[in-house]
């Protein structure tokens, strides 16, 4: 009932053939398996943190510290958490804010501030939502999708009764 397996040199490294990714054991949970298209990474900037430069990242970002300079997120979420205190430029698909935000936030997707969420400086998104309590001051710019401003184009061309002529 019990098999007793050769120990592999690697703690947590299954010696097993099952494992195609050197350094991965068989058993990794999906999210540390690479090219697993559902899992995504998530890199944390922990409270006592403080960043005074430019930050880039292809992962997704929680930020808990203190940021001064630009963030670009592209294609990736950034969570601002409840410590955090950002002066900054952000650019990502999606940005969560429970903490304080100062300067200006373009999402691709959306923008969610949460009840103690608090951003001083310009929005420019696709879906917003801001919920009772948080503090927002400044500027929102609703962008269309690609798709329905394509559509949208595309039945300007048309005039009402073209077709009968």
């Amino acid at each position: 009932m019990w098999n007793k397996e050769a120990q592999s040199e690697v703690p947590g490294v299954s010696a097993s053939k099952e494992s195609k990714i050197p350094g991965v054991p068989a058993n990794a949970p999906a999210g540390l398996r690479p090219g697993n298209p559902i899992a995504r990474t998530l890199a944390c900037l922990g409270p006592t943190i403080v960043v005074k430069g430019e930050i880039t990242s292809d992962e997704d970002l929680q930020i808990d510290g203190k940021v001064e300079g630009p963030v670009s997120l592209r294609g990736h979420r950034l969570t601002v958490g409840r410590t955090a205190q950002l002066t900054t430029e952000i650019t990502a698909r999606e940005v969560i804010v429970y903490g304080n935000v100062s300067g200006n936030l373009r999402a691709r997707d959306r923008v969610e501030i949460k009840k103690d969420g608090r951003v001083i400086g310009d929005i420019s998104t696709a879906r917003i939502s801001i919920e009772d309590g948080a503090y927002f001051k400044g500027h929102i710019e609703i962008e269309h999708s690609q798709s329905s401003v394509q559509e949208s184009k595309e039945t300007d061309l048309i005039p009402v009764g073209a077709a009968a002529y």
